[in-house]
């Protein structure tokens, strides 16, 4: 005996019939909307048209499954109100061959392979992948670079608010660090926060923060041992906070939502460290966590601050890919096992007074300590120095 069927799903059916002429879904729940649109999916009725009534509505759901089906849509309303008063830059992977879908409204400058090759002639530094990004930090010319990775959209806090990423990271640059002394009620120039009973006067103005690492919502960023056994794990915990990272203590820097300094900090954010087979997921990659403590230890010798925490983003499932066969050839864990305790020994010297000069003495520390237990540090040494060269010719240039 087949089953009647639901209000519901007969309300949905018709709705599916009128799709083309609906002109506002904005006031359905979001569940409602999800199963809508995947029946509009099934049914082969998502046009253009159609597309764009359901991005509307903002439903991460549908934004996030948009994203990981890979549909092609000419518009994401979701960054504009962020994104558009701003100059855009948008490295293409050199290994990509599909065309890029540039949505209008926004102020935006791409890079192609031939650019880069123009631009830059022969270099050893590898812009393809997740490294693309720092050809985009060499040829900007604003003090503030803002890089977020292509599968993230704007995230909402606990009370329903999108979050504006591009405002936070700006607040968490333009207010103080506090490396020195840590303060239990976090960053102490938030609103509704100070200095704590007990922390030294002298050391309350704080120092220039130059890094600040955002957070993100959904798909979390594991390696593959983690991937693996956590494949279906979401992150769903927004913890309204923002830290200052205390002086000589190392943390893994993700460049899927990260702000910095680039007048001051730019000679460091730099592409060095490639393990063999790397692939293209970030499970694969470590390019920047390297990039990540050798900016920690830089910012520490030279007394700026670095910040985690908010802004967060949202982070869809578009790298789901295949972690298990990554994990056979990842040397990952073998080679953080011999970088860790190298940054947290590691002391530069006191004549390094700027990001020039310590980046040029940490290559040096690198071909000397590390190249000798494994090939890739030598090519990360190369790197570095190859990066100083192109900075000098190509980055250091201000508008």
């Amino acid at each position: 005996m087949r089953t009647a069927p639901t209000l519901l799903a007969l309300t949905l059916d018709a709705a599916l019939l009128r799709i083309a002429t609906l002109r506002d879904l904005s006031r359905l729940p979001d569940h409602i909307l999800f199963d809508l649109f995947r029946r509009t999916l099934s049914a082969g009725k998502l046009t253009e048209k159609v597309l764009k009534l359901f991005l509307a509505t903002d439903c991460e759901e549908i934004i996030l499954l948009v994203q990981l089906l890979n549909i092609k849509q000419p518009l994401i309303p979701a960054w504009q109100p962020f994104f558009s008063r701003f100059d855009i830059i948008v490295v293409k992977d050199p290994e990509l061959a599909a065309d890029l879908q540039i949505p209008s409204g926004f102020n935006v400058k791409v890079y192609t392979k031939s650019d880069i090759d123009g631009l830059l002639g022969a270099t050893s530094i590898n812009f393809s992948g997740h490294s693309c990004r720092y050809f985009g930090y060499l040829v900007s010319r604003k003090k503030y670079v803002i890089s977020i990775d292509d599968n993230c959209l704007p995230a909402k806090d606990p009370a329903g608010m999108t979050v504006d990423a591009v405002t936070q990271h700006m607040v968490n640059l333009k207010t103080p660090a506090t490396p020195f002394f840590f303060n239990t009620l976090y960053d102490p120039y938030r609103k509704g926060a100070d200095f704590v009973r007990g922390y030294p006067f002298s050391l309350r103005e704080g120092v220039e923060c130059m890094l600040s690492c955002g957070l993100w919502l959904h798909n979390a960023d594991y390696d593959p041992m983690t991937h693996v056994v956590k494949r279906n794990q979401r992150n769903t915990n927004y913890v309204d906070a923002v830290m200052t990272v205390p002086l000589g203590a190392m943390f893994p820097v993700s460049g899927i939502n990260v702000a910095f300094n680039r007048e001051v900090l730019g000679p460091v954010m730099f592409p060095g460290l490639r393990i063999r087979k790397e692939g293209k997921h970030r499970w694969d990659t470590l390019e920047d966590i390297w990039n990540g403590l050798c900016a920690k230890v830089i910012c520490d010798s030279l007394g700026y601050g670095v910040k985690t925490g908010l802004p967060y983003v949202m982070r869809s499932d578009a790298e789901a890919g295949k972690a298990l066969e990554s994990l056979k050839e990842w040397e990952g864990v073998k080679v953080m096992d011999d970088v860790l305790p190298f940054f947290e020994s590691l002391k530069l010297s006191r004549t390094a007074v700027t990001v020039d000069d310590c980046i040029k003495e940490l290559a040096g520390i690198v071909r000397q300590k590390l190249a000798p237990k494994n090939a890739i540090f030598s090519k990360a040494a190369d790197a570095m120095e190859e990066w100083t060269k192109l900075w000098k010719s190509h980055g250091a240039q201000n508008a």
